[in-house]
């Protein structure tokens, strides 16, 4: 419980300033809890993650700056989570579902921010001007 505190207070240090503790703790709550079995409770990413399985699918990639998620704006990252990833993809095929009938808007959300939370600040700084961009 202590380390728990511990890295949820070092998370907090280095989440953007408009994300409060509270609202990090839930979404490491729900990444936990719906992200981190596959994507690694470190947002480490499955082994081998670049190197594609039996089925032709690859493994969970990594949520940390090694990955690419943060190569995706906001609104993609909510559309692959709720709709699944051939919503902007057409016919990618992945293991990942989607989870619209299991989380909603705001509590993807909470789990983007604390992933942010893990990125350095040029990683988040660079994943935020796509955000702003797209929106234009």
């Amino acid at each position: 419980m202590v380390t728990a505190r511990i890295g949820l207070v070092a998370v907090a240090l280095l989440a953007p300033t408009n994300v409060s503790a509270q609202d990090l703790a839930a979404g490491q709550q729900l990444y936990e809890a719906r992200c981190g079995k596959c994507h690694g409770m470190r947002l480490e990413g499955q082994q081998d993650w670049m190197k594609r399985l039996p089925s032709g699918r690859l493994p969970a990639p990594p949520h940390d700056e090694t990955g690419h998620t943060w190569h995706h704006t906001d609104e993609q990252l909510l559309k692959i989570t709720l709709e699944g990833l051939a919503s902007i993809a057409p016919g990618y095929e992945t293991d990942m579902p989607a989870f619209a009938d299991i989380l909603n808007e705001a509590q993807v959300r909470s789990i983007f921010d604390y992933i942010k939370s893990w990125w350095p600040d040029r990683v988040r700084d660079a994943q935020k001007a796509r955000s702003e961009v797209a929106k234009e």
